[in-house]
């Protein structure tokens, strides 16, 4: 089972242009074009029914204290725990591929619509809800695909892994409004393979 990607090279920078947010000169972090990277498949087990996809970003800072703050760093030795950018579940996988900004092409204040997606697909909500929760601006269900956005103070790059499952189900088994963790949970012992793309990203100039 293959997954390669003509938006991401593996272990290398993911462009801009597939992030939530890119380096600014004076305000640190802009908003750019958030569309979801091109993935492609192949080789697929014997048996597949349908496949799943999950984005997520281990690195990120377990405590918010030090997150953007002006005059201090995060901390490279801070406990990291995962951040989710995308679930996507009940991909056919005759389709063969996703083309780039299919699923996301702009950054959508308060989130996309879910869980109903295109091509008979469905999204999962993403961990941007929880990070805006609260927000009057930008508060509500990210569904779908949102990109890269760690700390522009953080001093370690992070690595953003796009997996993509087979499963020997036609549709995964969640409902309504779900998860990363639902769909990892709903899937245990339909999986028939899996493959991965890792990207990285930092908005911290000095970090390289």
């Amino acid at each position: 089972m293959k997954l390669t990607s003509d938006s991401i090279q593996d272990g290398q920078p993911i462009p801009a242009r597939c992030a939530f947010a890119k380096p600014h000169a004076t305000e640190h972090v802009e908003l750019t074009d958030n569309r979801n990277p091109h993935l492609a498949w192949s080789d697929l087990p014997a048996g597949t029914k349908s496949l799943v996809l999950i984005s997520h970003d281990p690195d990120v800072p377990s405590k918010p204290d030090d997150v953007n703050q002006e005059g201090t760093t995060v901390p490279a030795d801070l406990p990291r725990v995962d951040f989710t950018h995308w679930v996507l579940v009940d991909i056919d996988p005759a389709a063969g591929s996703i083309a780039e900004g299919a699923y996301s092409s702009e950054v959508t204040a308060k989130g996309k619509s879910g869980p109903d997606a295109a091509n008979g697909t469905r999204h999962g909500v993403n961990n941007y809800t929880q990070w805006f929760d609260g927000d009057a601006d930008m508060g509500g269900d990210y569904f779908g695909y949102d990109g890269p956005c760690p700390p522009w103070n953080d001093s370690i790059i992070h690595h953003y892994h796009f997996t993509l499952y087979a499963l020997d189900v036609d549709r995964c088994g969640v409902d309504g409004k779900f998860t990363r963790e639902d769909v990892l949970s709903s899937i245990e012992g339909h999986v028939l393979g899996s493959a991965s793309i890792v990207g990285t990203y930092s908005l911290n100039p000095a970090v390289s």
